[in-house]
């Protein structure tokens, strides 16, 4: 009996499969090892393959695809309702290939190795980046057991390193020296490998035209650009910019019910890497807005009414939906006219 649709629960080494008919009968329910998966699939005629959106589910969707079959990825959280009873990876196989063939479930765009390549190197960076607070805290909190403490920020970090360098400073025992110039010189490395990222990112950012479309945006510069752009595969799979809003984490959670709206904070669904950048963005905006309130006057109103906090989210969220429109209609960003011309 020919196999009209899988689901296929992926993992490191253990695959399970649930194939169905097209009257819904189950054909195959088995494990398959990793090296034998493309195998199986070699010898089936395209089907519709269903897989969780999870780690390595883009490559397995690129490689099945590569062999005609039609793939579509779909977020855990929405395939877990159809599990039927307990929690195994026959059931959860059974779940992904009935949730596939539902008329109204919201599936992930695959994302091609080019963008998973670019969204590699933010990730790598914001660990490095991570990892340069630590060693930084590190150090401020052993030099603040000696007594020796600096400033916040940028010029005190280098006033402590200043203090480990010198040979001559008697209030810093030689071993503790050592260890203090062990943090520095980690310290140093991971500050160069951050400035490469950056460099690449900064090219791929100059290379890809709808980036720099994204950078014309006020609040969203390379970094925020270039992270958009490798994440959005299809703008076109969102119906609007308040669906991409969403996606992204930045609407109100809701707790409606019999036609009484309740409305809580944003629901940080989606990525929280997006969000960040987009609030971290949209806090530089308020910053301007603060220092000449009559280019902004929707924010100087904003601010009036709401908390800093608040009114920086609210603004991100117009940031997502502004950056739909700028992908979606593969335009630059046009600043509002004045009121005076309006």
């Amino acid at each position: 009996m020919q196999i009209t649709t899988i689901g296929l629960d992926i993992a490191k080494t253990v695959f399970q499969v649930h194939g169905v008919d097209g009257e819904g009968n189950v054909v195959v329910a088995r494990q398959l090892r990793r090296g034998r998966l493309i195998a199986f699939f070699e010898k089936l005629a395209p089907c519709l393959v269903g897989m969780e959106a999870c780690a390595t589910a883009h490559y397995w969707a690129r490689e099945l695809a590569r062999l005609g079959h039609t793939v579509r990825l779909m977020p855990p959280s929405y395939v877990k309702p159809y599990v039927k009873r307990g929690k195994n990876d026959a059931a959860d196989a059974a779940a992904i290939c009935e949730a596939v063939t539902r008329p109204s479930m919201r599936f992930v765009s695959i994302k091609s190795a080019e963008q998973q390549s670019a969204l590699m190197v933010h990730r790598t960076r914001d660990l490095l980046i991570r990892q340069r607070t630590q060693l930084i805290n590190a150090m401020r909190s052993h030099l603040a057991e000696l007594g020796l403490v600096a400033a916040r920020g940028r010029e005190g970090v280098a006033r402590l390193m200043a203090l480990v360098a010198d040979q001559g400073e008697e209030r810093l025992p030689a071993l503790a020296r050592v260890a203090c110039q062990a943090l520095m010189a980690q310290l140093a490395a991971v500050q160069g490998q951050i400035g490469a990222l950056e460099r690449r990112l900064h090219a791929e950012h100059r290379a890809s035209e709808a980036s720099r479309r994204l950078e014309t945006i006020p609040g969203i510069g390379v970094i925020g650009a270039s992270a958009i752009t490798a994440s959005v595969t299809d703008p076109a799979a969102f119906k609007s910019g308040r669906e991409f809003a969403a996606w992204i984490g930045l609407v109100p959670r809701q707790n409606s019910t019999g036609g009484k709206e309740r409305l809580g904070g944003i629901s940080k669904q989606g990525d929280r890497y997006l969000r960040r950048l987009l609030v971290v963005g949209a806090l530089a905006v308020l910053k301007q807005a603060r220092a000449h309130p009559d280019k902004h006057p929707w924010l100087s109103e904003l601010m009036a009414r709401r908390p800093a906090k608040v009114a920086a989210v609210a603004l991100a969220n117009k940031m997502a939906r502004t950056a739909w429109a700028v992908l979606a209609k593969d335009e630059s960003y046009r600043p509002p006219a004045p009121a005076a011309a309006a």
